[in-house]
């Protein structure tokens, strides 16, 4: 599985997804007006790019043959 580049590919996009959502938590925190339209716009960011993983997961699985 691990030589398979496509893996590779559904790795980075959920790292993608990981770093994403800490960047938009860590605007939570500071407080201001400008953090949370920040903070707001990240986590639709992370949105998108938890479809695209959960997509792309999806596409490993099926044309590996697991879904068999």
């Amino acid at each position: 599985m691990a030589d398979d580049p496509l893996f590779y590919v559904v790795a980075a996009a959920c790292l993608a997804v990981v770093v994403i959502l800490v960047l938009g938590i860590s605007n939570f925190g500071k407080g201001t007006m400008e953090a949370a339209k920040q903070s707001n716009k990240m986590m639709k960011l992370r949105i998108v790019a938890q479809f695209v993983a959960v997509v792309l997961i999806l596409l490993f699985v099926w044309l590996r043959g697991g879904g068999n």
